[in-house]
């Protein structure tokens, strides 16, 4: 069913990666890889469809996740890739669409900008309630619904206006001795005329619409029944919120590199768990921007554990983690993450790093023992070096030019217990640290 929804939109997407993507001929004949009026027409003639039903299929296709356009070209999102050979993939895409729904069918100009965010923010407690019903639900019992959550929602801002005559009771009551003169009771601040005063029936009809018009609902002769996709929408959100609420640790409040220290002394498989709850609470693609920054800082451990919780997110970080290839310090962990993703075996991945990578990734992950490990730690970091002897693991190390060499060699010439070894670490850090 997913694949039905989305079936034109791939269509024209896999049309822009042949026509706007790089290298292609024509690619940036309008200037840019949207679609601009020619783009659709060329678009609208290969394909045998209108300008207007190009541009529709472009839109669902960009909120499916099915393309993307970076600066003048467009390319396939992973969805794409992964359509013939994943049906998770293509539901991941669905579901993207069905959260976009707003965006997907706008709202008309005459509304309300207030009132419409009320209505889309209301909207899944109406949607929940449709699963619950399990069949079609008459709309003014979803009118009724939708007054109610707006209700809760204006108060929660303390945006209710008081009862008629309020106000003057409490001017009057308020300066009479003995009650508190010159005490002035706070007042919550009145919602908008226009918010307030917003009729919600065809606001929910706009609603109910839009969520048919990506599959989540069928909506005719006065009632709305949910689709399967959409009933299964639904439980994905609420089996969200679930593993949110059980964060083992605690961290699902914070931002990604406190989370990541969080989670440096948890065993693997809680870990696992913090991540799963901390992704479940935000956007992925923010997550995934999130955990690439703390990727990006000084300290090792929060490296590697930021790309363990890449591998939890699985393909949706696919897109991210290639971008950050062309960095000395992510490549290596980059280059392991795409290898177990395309299925290589974790303990056979290390295959796809060259010599001079693999040193890198063990002078990192050694300043990672060094900083937060025990010493015996450190000294067995030793037997994972490619290199067969340690003269030959020191030369490589003092050449791949990591900026914690020196550190992480004199850590290892204090942890190690044999003395000429030790020794041999020692004048290597100093060599390292003179330039010799």
């Amino acid at each position: 069913m997913a694949r039905s929804c989305l079936a034109a939109a791939a269509r024209v997407a896999r049309w822009a990666d042949s026509a706007l993507g790089p290298g292609r001929d024509g690619a940036t004949a309008d200037g840019k890889a949207t679609l601009s009026d020619a783009s659709a027409e060329r678009a609208a003639r290969a394909l045998g469809l209108t300008p207007a039903q190009v541009r529709a299929d472009w839109d669902t296709a960009r909120l499916a996740g099915l393309v993307e356009v970076h600066g003048d070209t467009a390319r396939p999102g992973w969805r794409l890739r992964a359509w013939d050979r994943d049906d998770g993939a293509v539901l991941r895409g669905w579901v993207a669409l069905c959260d976009a729904w707003s965006l997907a069918h706008p709202e008309p100009e005459e509304y309300e900008p207030a009132a419409v965010a009320e209505v889309v923010t209301a909207m899944p407690q109406v949607l929940s309630f449709l699963q619950l019903s399990a069949g079609p639900v008459p709309v003014p019992q979803l009118l009724d619904l939708l007054q109610q959550r707006v209700i809760e929602l204006r108060t929660e801002r303390c945006e209710v206006d008081y009862a008629p005559g309020a106000d003057e009771v409490s001017a009057a009551f308020e300066d009479r001795p003995g009650t508190g003169a010159g005490l002035q009771r706070p007042r919550p601040a009145l919602a908008g005329p226009a918010a307030a005063d917003a009729p919600l029936e065809p606001l929910l009809d706009w609603a109910l619409r839009a969520l048919a018009s990506v599959g989540a609902l069928t909506y005719g002769d006065g009632q709305a029944t949910l689709t399967p996709l959409g009933s299964w929408a639904v439980w994905v959100k609420l089996e969200q919120i679930c593993v949110a609420a059980q964060s083992p640790a605690g961290n699902i409040e914070q931002g990604a590199e406190d989370m990541l220290r969080g989670c440096a002394r948890l065993r693997p498989n809680a870990a696992r768990a913090e991540y799963r709850a901390w992704l479940a609470a935000r956007p992925v693609g923010s997550a995934v921007t999130e955990l690439i920054d703390a990727a990006r800082g000084e300290d090792a451990l929060l490296r590697g554990l930021a790309f363990e919780a890449l591998r939890v997110v699985g393909a949706p970080a696919e897109p991210e983690v290639r971008t950050v290839l062309d960095e000395p310090a992510l490549r290596p962990y980059a280059l392991l993450w795409l290898a177990e993703h395309d299925g290589a075996d974790p303990e056979d991945a290390h295959e796809v790093l060259t010599r001079e990578e693999a040193t890198w990734l063990w002078v990192d992950t050694a300043a990672a023992v060094a900083d937060h490990g025990e010493a015996p730690l450190l000294v067995r970091h030793l037997e994972s070096a490619v290199q067969p002897t340690v003269p030959a693991l020191l030369s490589e190390v003092r050449a791949v030019g990591h900026p914690r060499t020196v550190q992480v060699l004199v850590a290892l010439a204090a942890a190690h217990p044999d003395p000429a070894l030790a020794k041999a670490v020692r004048r290597a850090a100093f060599q390292v640290h003179t330039g010799g």
